[in-house]
């Protein structure tokens, strides 16, 4: 009985061992010869410098300055707003939020309708709206004309003339 299960076991070392995987050994020895042996070194890390800071005179940039007005921002001083002007509703919405909703005409003067958030204000000719000190130019019965006053990165004042135009009625709905 023992001898009949070692038989089996001597058939299959017998079949491990047979030269069956010589194509691979082959490969595997190849494939060694070729591979470089050497590892190039590390390239030299250059020292350190380091950077002294000799900005103790200069402005702090987390601070807020003041800007410098220059010869050109003096002339147009003159478009500068009125900071002590009152303030009215339509002055606290950017242009872009505003609508035109409609005109209307009484005793030969002509109002705008204005729409802002769920109300309706009443305008004409010299009332102020929108975010940049827009006064009102004109008024037809499409548009209203503002001229309103920007200040550039560099201090100085300019007027443009802006719009707003009527609403169309697909818009309201």
């Amino acid at each position: 009985m023992k001898l009949a299960s070692l038989i089996p076991c001597i058939a299959l070392l017998a079949a491990c061992g047979s030269d069956q995987y010589d194509d691979l050994h082959k490969f595997m020895a190849e494939v060694d010869k070729s591979v470089p042996r050497k590892i190039e070194p590390l390239p030299q890390a250059t020292a350190y410098e380091p950077f002294a800071y000799d900005g103790v005179n200069l402005p702090d940039p987390f601070k807020p300055r003041a800007l410098k007005l220059s010869e050109a921002s003096r002339n147009t001083s003159e478009l500068a707003p009125d900071p002590n002007r009152r303030r009215e509703p339509l002055e606290s919405y950017p242009l872009t939020s505003l609508r035109m909703v409609g005109t209307m005409q009484q005793k030969q003067a002509t109002f705008a309708l204005i729409g802002a958030d769920n109300t309706i204000q009443r305008v004409t000719t010299g009332n102020y709206m929108g975010q940049n000190d827009g006064v009102i130019v004109g008024i037809t019965e499409t548009e209203v004309k503002l001229k309103e006053k920007v200040q550039d990165a560099g201090g100085d004042w300019s007027e443009r003339i802006s719009s707003v135009k009527l609403a169309d009625s697909q818009e309201k709905k």
